[in-house]
């Protein structure tokens, strides 16, 4: 059975090898480029589409694995694997689309939707039930709040990576670590479909890496970032399903690097009275360029960001399998306390929003004064 997943981890890595020179060719030839303009980091024309590269080089591979899967493990989670590569589909055509034509953001928003119904209503997928923490025992949930809650997490999640994809290897990187800990999880806990389907997007995504680290030769585009955000809201819903591998919050905190940055993105555009989807330069990779770093530096820090958010989710995870639901609350309440000062000290809201600080700054103050009475 391992050697199955090793040569699917492999021969994944080796489809995007060998595919991704292929599209970035063919989106040159249809016109499927980025030019660059005053809000973009870099400053000549490159060619997009190179999601394109991921997914097949994801599809392929596990069409290519399934007929040596042990029978019991098709046949359970068969169903799962359709809605994926359907949904997926869906999603991968839809950012190629927006590749080459540049769709309006509210007509890919209804698509996202409508593949998300798909996947809802056309599989059964949905969060039949999820562990509350602190509370011993799982709640389940009525069709009128699974469902809704079901395609607001593929949607948003699909959209919390696209918002990310900004620098060269950004958003194909931190889905990778976001991904790596998934299959970490999953192999703690021995949920072999979860760590198979990581496995072969984590070859997809490493594959591409190599044309797309800055410099980069293609970017992953809408075809990339929409497909792996849908990807990591299947595999954390699948989470949802088969509770051993996920409890309620573990999948927020997988996730935390795009979620954190769409929410401030809304907080930040609702404080300047701007529309939510409108784009700004205003994002976490935005900030950290403004304060000096390097594109590499930039990047690496995220990454960086990410596998503690990453850590935070195995720890989180690992306390909810032993009801340490004292670790939990650490857990949130250690990811807050950062996510708050790391906004506040970039300027991800703005750079006169920072709450914290200047009561930290008071307290200080206050703190000195009082050592300065006799």
């Amino acid at each position: 059975m391992l050697i199955v997943y090793l040569i699917g981890f492999v021969l994944s890595l080796g489809l995007a090898l060998g595919l991704t020179p292929l599209v970035k060719r063919f989106a040159v030839k249809v016109g499927a480029v980025d030019v660059p303009n005053a809000r973009k980091v870099h400053t000549r024309i490159m060619p997009r589409l190179g999601g394109l590269g991921i997914f097949l080089a994801f599809a392929i591979s596990l069409i290519a694995v399934m007929p040596f899967l042990p029978f019991e493990l098709a046949e359970r989670d068969g169903n799962f694997i359709k809605a994926f590569l359907t949904g997926g589909i869906i999603i991968v055509l839809t950012g190629a689309l927006d590749d080459r034509f540049d769709l309006n953001a509210k007509l890919k928003f209804l698509i996202q939707t409508g593949a998300a119904c798909v996947v809802v209503f056309g599989f059964g997928i949905k969060v039949d039930f999820v562990n509350v923490p602190f509370m011993d025992a799982y709640s389940s949930l009525e069709n009128w709040i699974a469902i809704p809650l079901t395609i607001f997490w593929i949607v948003g999640v699909t959209n919390a990576v696209n918002l990310i994809d900004g620098l060269d290897g950004l958003a194909a990187g931190v889905s990778g670590i976001a991904i790596g800990t998934i299959l970490v999880m999953a192999l703690i806990n021995g949920n072999l479909l979860v760590a198979l389907l990581c496995l072969l997007l984590l070859g997809g995504i490493v594959g591409f890496l190599f044309f797309n680290f800055h410099p980069a030769k293609i970017f992953m585009g809408d075809t990339g970032s929409l497909f792996l955000g849908f990807s990591l809201a299947m595999l954390s819903l699948l989470g949802f399903k088969q509770i051993a591998i996920l409890s309620f919050i573990t999948p927020l905190i997988i996730i935390g690097v795009p979620l954190s940055d769409t929410f401030f993105a809304i907080v930040r555009r609702k404080l300047q009275k701007k529309p939510i989807f409108a784009p700004d330069k205003g994002h976490l990779h935005h900030c950290l360029r403004e304060l000096g770093f390097s594109h590499r530096q930039t990047v690496l820090i995220i990454y960086g960001i990410a596998a503690f958010f990453g850590v935070l989710a195995v720890i989180q995870s690992a306390s909810a399998m032993f009801e340490a639901n004292w670790v939990t609350f650490v857990v949130i309440c250690v990811m807050m306390f950062f996510m708050q000062i790391g906004a506040e000290i970039i300027g991800l809201v703005g750079q006169t929003k920072r709450p914290v600080l200047h009561l930290l700054s008071r307290l200080r103050v206050n703190k000195a004064d009082d050592r300065a009475k006799p």
